[in-house]
C-alpha cells in the first residue's frame, strides 16, 4: 500500500505521541463516565455565515444537520473581538477584564495561569490539539507542552495561520514543540483534519478532549478549487459578480474572487466538521463525545474581502451591527452549536453564556470542580436540557485596538464605552430584545441606566498586568 508524504507525517507524530502518552489500559474503565469532548473553533466566521442562522448563499449542509440534530445556541458570545483573547478566555475561564491577555501580540500564557488543558489531563484526559495556537512562541511558558497538551500539530504564531498553505508546520517531538516540514503546496487545514480524525481512532479507548482550531474562514482567501467551484458560473466567473480583486504583492496572495473564495472556505470548514463527526460515528464514540462547534470573533474584511462583502453580499454578520474588532454584537456574537447523540435534545436555547462558561462546563463532565478564581458559570445543565441552569450577572469584554472601549450586557441591557487618550468619551446603550442590530442608541433617553453599567464595567475589571493591554 502506497502512504502518501501527508500520511506519513501524521503517521510518525501519532507514533511518537503513543509512545509517549496513551492512557494505561485500566483507564479504560472510566471512558463510559467521562465524555470525550471535542471542539472545533473557525477562525472569524460570523454570526450568520453559516446556514443554522440564516445563511442562504453559502453551503454547510454538515453544520445545518449538526444544528437539526444538535442544540443551537443564539446568544452566545466568543472571549473577545480577536483571535488571541478569545482563545485565551477559552483556556482559562476568565474574560478580559481579569485575564492577562486582552489583546493580540504574541504574549504567552504563563506557567501560573489556569489552563483547560492541564485541569482535563488532571481528571484522567488525553489532550489533543490541531490548528492554531496563538498564546505562546516556541522557548516560552506559553507553548502548548507548557499548558498541558499531550499531542500538537499546528502553527504557534498567529501570523502563520494568515496562509493557507505552509512548508512547515509545528507539532510536539519528545515532549516539544518542533518545526517539521509537510508535502509541498499542503492545504493545512487539510492536514489538521487528517491528524484530528487520526488521533480519535488512536485514542478511542481512553477519554480524550480534542481542540480542532481551523485557520478558516480567515484570510488569506484561497482555497481548494473543489471546494471553490459550486461559488462559480459555468464559464468560471464569480457567481457573487462583480467581484474586486485582491491584487498581487500584499501580504495576503492574490485571489480574483474574494467573495467566492470566503464562501468556498466556510464550506471547506463545514466539510472538515462532517469528517470528523462521521469519524465519531464510525469508531462507536458519538454517544459518548459532546461536540461544539463556534467561532472566535465575528466575521473579517481582510485579505481583499471588503465591508461590503461581508455585510451586504454574504450578510455575514446575520441581522447584528459589526464585525471583527467591534464590540457591537457582530463582532462577538458567534453561531454555537453543541451534539451529543442521545444526550442534548434537538433544539434552541437562548442561554446568555461566553467563552469563559467552557472551562467549568468541561471540568463538570470530566468530574472535577473548576478553580474559584474563573468568571464562568457551567453550562451542563443547560447542554443536557434541565431547568436550573444558572445565570450570569453580566457578561464583560474589554479591546484595546483603535482606541480602548469596554462593553457589557446585563439582561437584554448593552452598554458600549469608548475612550481617547485614555479617558471615557462617550457610552451608547442598546435594548437587545427590541433592537437586535444596535440602530437605537438609548443612552440620552436613560441616565441612570448607563450610569448603572459604567459602574458595573468598573466592577468587572482589574487593571490590566501587561502594560500592553492598559487603558490608552
Amino acid at each position: 500500500m502506497k502512504i502518501s508524504t501527508t500520511n506519513l507525517f501524521i503517521l510518525l507524530a501519532l507514533i511518537g505521541f503513543s509512545c509517549r502518552s496513551a492512557a494505561p489500559e485500566t483507564e479504560g474503565t472510566i471512558t463510559a463516565a467521562k465524555p470525550n469532548i471535542v471542539f472545533i473553533l473557525a477562525d472569524d466566521l460570523g454570526y450568520g455565515d453559516i446556514g443554522p442562522y440564516g445563511q442562504t448563499k453559502i453551503k454547510t449542509p454538515n453544520l445545518d444537520k449538526m444544528a437539526e440534530q444538535g442544540r443551537r445556541y443564539t446568544q452566545f458570545y466568543a472571549g473577545s473581538t480577536v483571535c488571541a483573547p478569545s482563545r485565551a478566555a477559552l483556556m482559562t475561564g476568565q474574560h478580559t477584564g481579569h485575564g492577562y491577555i486582552r489583546g493580540n501580540g504574541e504574549v504567552p500564557m504563563r506557567a501560573t495561569d489556569i489552563a483547560l488543558p492541564k485541569l482535563l489531563k488532571e481528571s484522567g484526559y488525553t489532550t489533543g490539539m490541531v490548528g492554531k495556537w496563538g498564546l505562546g512562541l516556541e522557548g516560552t511558558t506559553g507553548v502548548p507542552e507548557q499548558q498541558g497538551w499531550d499531542f500538537f500539530t499546528g502553527h504557534l504564531h498567529h501570523l502563520e495561520g494568515h496562509k493557507q498553505q505552509a512548508d512547515s508546520l509545528w507539532r510536539l517531538a519528545d515532549g516539544t514543540s518542533t518545526k517539521v516540514p509537510v508535502p509541498q503546496g499542503s492545504f493545512v487545514n487539510d492536514i489538521f483534519t487528517e491528524d484530528a480524525l487520526a488521533f480519535i481512532e488512536e485514542q478511542k479507548s481512553n477519554p480524550f478532549f480534542l481542540y480542532v482550531s481551523y485557520t478558516l474562514p480567515h484570510a488569506e482567501l484561497k482555497v481548494q478549487d473543489k471546494y471553490m467551484q459550486p461559488y462559480l458560473t459555468a464559464d468560471g466567473g464569480s457567481i457573487f459578480a462583480p467581484e474586486v480583486a485582491q491584487k498581487p504583492g500584499q501580504w495576503y496572495g492574490p485571489q480574483p474572487y474574494p467573495k467566492a473564495a470566503y464562501a468556498a472556505m466556510v464550506t471547506a470548514m463545514d466539510d472538515y466538521v462532517g469528517q470528523i463527526m462521521q469519524k465519531l460515528k464510525e469508531q462507536g464514540l458519538a454517544e459518548n463525545t459532546l461536540v461544539i462547534f463556534t467561532s472566535d470573533n465575528g466575521t473579517h474584511i481582510e485579505g481583499g474581502r471588503t465591508l461590503a462583502d461581508a455585510m451586504e453580499a454574504h450578510k455575514s454578520s446575520g441581522p447584528l451591527r459589526g464585525v471583527k474588532r467591534d464590540l457591537y454584537e457582530g463582532g462577538i456574537r458567534v453561531p454555537f452549536i453543541a451534539y451529543w447523540e442521545g444526550k442534548i435534545k434537538p433544539g434552541t436555547s437562548d442561554y446568555i453564556g461566553a467563552f469563559w462558561d467552557l472551562l467549568p462546563t468541561f471540568t463538570q463532565l470530566a468530574g472535577s470542580a473548576s478553580p474559584e478564581s474563573i468568571d464562568g458559570i457551567s453550562i451542563v445543565p443547560d447542554l443536557l436540557g434541565k431547568k436550573e441552569q444558572p445565570q450570569h450577572q453580566a457578561l464583560y469584554w474589554e479591546f484595546g485596538e483603535g482606541g480602548f472601549k469596554q462593553a457589557v450586557r446585563q439582561g437584554d441591557w448593552k452598554a458600549i464605552r469608548f475612550y481617547k487618550n485614555g479617558q471615557p468619551e462617550r457610552t451608547e446603550l442598546y435594548n437587545l430584545s427590541t433592537d437586535i442590530g444596535e440602530q437605537n442608541n438609548l443612552a440620552a433617553a436613560n441616565p441612570e441606566k448607563v450610569k448603572e453599567l459604567e459602574q458595573l464595567m468598573e466592577q468587572m475589571r482589574t487593571p490590566a498586568e501587561n502594560p500592553l493591554f492598559q487603558i490608552k
